[in-house]
């Protein structure tokens, strides 16, 4: 298979991340635009998942919109790193999980289905590794809906919109189980997920396009890793400022060329002041701080106490937990 340079790849790693057809045959479409032939575009993902440069096909949904969520994070001597990131990682819940340049260090995302899983499983981690695990739960999000293009940074951000939660129906947390874990690589997906689930490729197709229409699916289509793709340099910028000041920054933020992700959390008095969040992927480190430091110069931002935590190393990735009956995403 051609490597990521070849324009045919290019195109469907970067123009398929958002998107993706609801329909009965989803990759013919692709194929169509494509110029090529179903079970090239089909042969082509398969390729780049066993390769790592693609997590899945499928889709994110809405924070804590139907399921809840949490970023968290533990200070790990330096003798005991691979040990802790061993017992978050062996969580169901996680599905992120990072070492950054940070005396807290070790840094992961929490799903499941309520914020009771998440407390349950925030509490055996810090038991068992017998470490302080800091909850740093969201307060708002200025842009999460992350798509990484190959063409340079961030793919275009999808226009704000209020999520409607009235629309869903406990029955759709193992369909949106299903499209976190992502779509089967065949011809008719949909169809194979209905199956599994017992119901008809009709009916599913039509909740999904519900959910999406809602905004509760924030983005269906192609989750490509990045670092396999180039950009390996990751820094998580964290800003000390107050609510009120976020109210201004945070949307000025998140519409900074090479700003990838941007919301605030909570902080916690006398450990962590730190209550805005941007991320930066660039190709080098060279270029994260290019980024950060055309930032830094905003006037909002001139003497604003920060701290980049670049990431080291990659422990986990998977689709969140949506629905606790069913086995992590993959």
């Amino acid at each position: 298979m051609d490597g990521v340079n070849d324009p045919t790849n290019e195109a469907l790693l970067d123009n398929w991340q958002r998107g993706f057809p609801i329909e009965p045959r989803p990759f013919d479409r692709l194929a169509a635009e494509l110029q090529i032939s179903t079970e090239s575009v089909l042969e082509r993902l398969r390729g780049h998942c066993e390769n790592g440069r693609v997590t899945r096909v499928g889709a994110t949904c809405a924070p804590n919109s139907v399921s809840a969520s949490t970023l968290a994070a533990i200070a790990a001597p330096e003798g005991r790193i691979e040990e802790v990131a061993a017992i978050i990682g062996a969580q169901p819940g996680v599905n992120h999980s990072y070492l950054r340049e940070n005396d807290w260090n070790l840094w992961f995302v929490v799903t499941g289905p309520d914020r009771a899983h998440v407390n349950e499983t925030l509490a055996r981690i810090e038991k068992q590794a017998g470490l302080r695990v800091l909850d740093l739960r969201l307060v708002r999000p200025f842009n999460v809906d992350l798509g990484f293009s190959m063409r340079g940074g961030a793919a275009p951000l999808s226009s704000a919109r209020q999520v409607d939660t009235s629309v869903f129906q406990d029955a759709d947390r193992p369909v949106l189980q299903a499209l976190t874990k992502g779509l089967p690589l065949e011809d008719r997906p949909y169809a194979r997920i209905a199956n599994d689930l017992g119901r008809t490729e009709a009916d599913v197709l039509d909740r999904i396009r519900v959910l999406t229409d809602a905004g509760i699916i924030s983005r269906l289509g192609v989750i490509v890793r990045h670092r396999a793709l180039g950009w390996r340099a990751n820094a998580m910028v964290v800003w000390d400022l107050p609510h009120d000041t976020i109210t201004q920054v945070g949307p000025l933020l998140a519409a900074q060329p090479g700003i990838t992700l941007c919301y605030e959390r909570v902080t916690v008095e006398g450990i962590w002041p730190y209550s805005l969040y941007t991320m930066i992927h660039a190709r080098s480190r060279a270029a994260a701080f290019e980024v950060l430091d055309r930032v830094r110069a905003l006037p909002a931002l001139r003497g604003v106490p920060y701290q980049p935590l670049f990431s080291i190393r990659c422990f986990k990735q998977t689709g969140a937990m949506i629905d606790a009956n069913k086995k992590e995403t993959a």
